[in-house]
C-alpha cells in the first residue's frame, strides 16, 4: 500500500534528483543493441495508449508522416488503449528493439505509480524523455443555468452549492480529477467527484443536469460554451490559450495557484542510445515548426510545444510534485 511516507519520499526525490528522468543510457539498459548514429535502421513503432480519434492519437498522427520523411524510416502509429494510457506506456518501457517509442500523456510519465503502486513501470526510471509534442489548458466549465454573467459570478454560484455540488471527470486519478481537487483548495468549492468513462460522457452529464462543474479540454468544451449550453470560468493556463483565445484565465478570476496543463510527449525506453534520442528530438523540433503540423495539432486540441529532452524532464518533475501533492492531500488512489 502506498503510504504517506513513501509518497513524500518520492516527491522529495523528484525535487532533489533533477537527472533522474534523463539518466545516461549506460545506467539503464545495455546500449550495445544499436548504433545511435545509424538510428533508425528499420520502421519505428509509435505507441499510443488511447483509441484512434482520441486527442493523443491525433497528435501522434499529426507528427508521424513528417517524422518518417526526416528519419528515413516509416513511423507507424499503433494504438494500445487501456488503463488511461498505461498499457502503451508499459510496452514502451519494456521495449528492447530500440525502435519502439510512445506518445504518452502527463499521467503516464508522472504520477502513475503514485496513484497505484502496482503500476508495472516506473516513470522516473524506465523512460528517456524526448520532447513535448503539444500542451493544452483545461477549461473550468459550469452548467449553462449558472446565474450571473462573469467568472466571479459563476465561482460564487459553485461555492454556494456546498457539498451538494457535483463535478465530473474521465476517471479517478486523471488530470481533470486531480486538477479539480487542486482547484477546490484554491476556491473553497466543495463539489463531490463523479467519475465517468471519458470527457464526452462528462459533457453529456453536464448538459443533462446530472453534474454542475468540470475541467474540460478546450476543443470539447468550446462548441457548448459558444452555444450557451455551458458557461466558462476560465482556462487553467497562466496566459490565454490559442485554443480558445476569447476565454479569460483563472488568474483573471483571481484564482491563484491552480495553473495546470495537459500534455502529450514523445518518450522512449530508458535504454535508447543518447544519439538516437538526440536525432529523434531534433527531428520532432523541426516537424513541430512546420505550419501545417502546427495547424493539425491545433485542430486536434493541442498547442505545438516541442523542446529539449531536459525541458520535458523538468515538466515531468514539476507535474509529479504538483499532482503528487494533490494525491497526498486528498488520499486519492486508482486501481485501474
Amino acid at each position: 500500500m502506498l503510504t504517506k511516507r513513501r509518497l513524500l519520499q518520492t516527491l522529495a526525490a523528484a525535487l532533489c534528483t533533477p537527472g533522474a528522468w534523463a539518466q545516461d543510457a549506460s545506467h539503464a539498459r545495455s546500449v550495445s543493441r544499436a548504433s545511435g548514429g545509424a538510428w533508425p535502421v528499420k520502421p519505428v513503432r509509435l505507441l499510443v495508449g488511447f483509441p484512434a480519434g482520441a486527442s493523443p492519437d491525433l497528435a501522434a498522427r499529426a507528427i508521424a508522416e513528417p517524422l518518417s520523411k526526416l528519419l528515413g524510416q516509416p513511423v507507424v502509429v499503433e494504438n494500445r488503449p487501456g488503463s488511461s494510457g498505461n498499457v502503451a506506456a508499459d510496452q514502451v518501457a519494456k521495449a528492447e528493439d530500440d525502435h519502439t517509442i510512445g506518445a504518452l500523456i502527463n499521467g503516464n510519465l508522472t504520477i502513475a505509480k503514485l496513484l497505484n503502486p502496482k503500476t508495472p513501470f516506473d516513470p522516473e526510471k524506465d523512460f528517456a524523455p524526448v520532447s513535448l509534442i503539444g500542451t493544452a489548458p483545461l477549461v473550468l466549465a459550469v452548467s449553462g443555468g449558472a446565474p450571473g454573467v462573469t467568472p466571479d459570478d459563476y465561482l460564487l454560484w459553485a461555492r454556494n452549492l456546498g457539498d451538494s455540488g457535483r463535478y465530473g471527470t474521465p476517471g479517478v486519478g486523471t488530470v481533470g480529477h486531480l486538477g479539480m481537487e487542486l482547484l477546490k483548495t484554491r476556491t473553497n468549492i466543495r463539489a463531490q467527484h463523479v467519475p465517468f468513462t471519458g470527457n464526452p460522457q462528462v459533457i453529456e452529464a453536464m448538459l443533462a443536469g446530472k453534474i454542475e462543474l468540470a475541467l474540460l479540454p478546450p476543443g470539447l468544451a468550446k462548441p457548448h460554451i459558444k452555444s450557451g449550453k455551458l458557461k466558462a470560468v476560465g482556462v487553467t493556463s497562466p496566459e490565454r490559450s490559442p485554443l480558445f483565445e476569447e476565454l479569460p484565465t483563472l488568474r483573471d478570476a483571481n484564482v491563484r495557484g491552480a495553473d495546470l496543463e495537459i500534455w502529450t510527449a514523445l518518450a522512449a525506453p530508458a535504454g535508447l542510445p543518447p544519439a538516437a534520442v538526440a536525432r529523434l528530438n531534433a527531428a520532432l523540433i523541426e516537424v513541430a515548426r512546420a505550419p501545417e503540423v502546427r495547424e493539425r495539432l491545433l485542430a486536434a486540441g493541442w498547442h505545438a510545444d516541442a523542446g529539449t529532452p531536459q525541458s520535458l524532464a523538468y515538466r515531468m518533475r514539476a507535474d509529479t510534485v504538483r499532482l503528487g501533492g494533490v494525491i497526498l492531500m486528498r488520499g486519492i488512489r486508482s486501481e485501474a
